[in-house]
């Protein structure tokens, strides 16, 4: 399929994309190659290839959600804190970002 400047103009004029004149005709073949390259791939014969990956029906392991001494302190929260630059009363202490 080829595409022409008329026709990069027109979707560049629907998209609300400001492409300069000298622009359009380069454009127009990188469009016409690539739609070329999709024919191409139109073409292969692809009865009875699986597909190689998938993320339909993919289950993942599974682990118990467990608390863990050393990943969230555990129950230890001056540790948990003892890095932060301010704290108070074990929380961490921020800028207000809202007005």
């Amino acid at each position: 399929m080829a595409v022409d400047k008329e026709t990069v103009r027109k979707v560049a004029r629907l998209a609300r994309i400001a492409e300069p004149e000298e622009r359009l005709e380069p454009l127009a073949k990188e469009i016409s190659g690539i739609l070329g390259w999709i024919e191409k791939l139109n073409e292969v014969d692809v009865d009875g290839v699986e597909a190689m990956a998938s993320t339909v029906d993919v289950s993942l392991p599974m682990r118990e959600d467990e608390l863990q001494d050393g990943y969230t302190g555990g129950g230890q929260p001056d540790k948990v804190v003892a890095n932060a630059p301010k704290s108070e009363e074990n929380f961490f202490v921020v800028p207000k970002v809202v007005e």
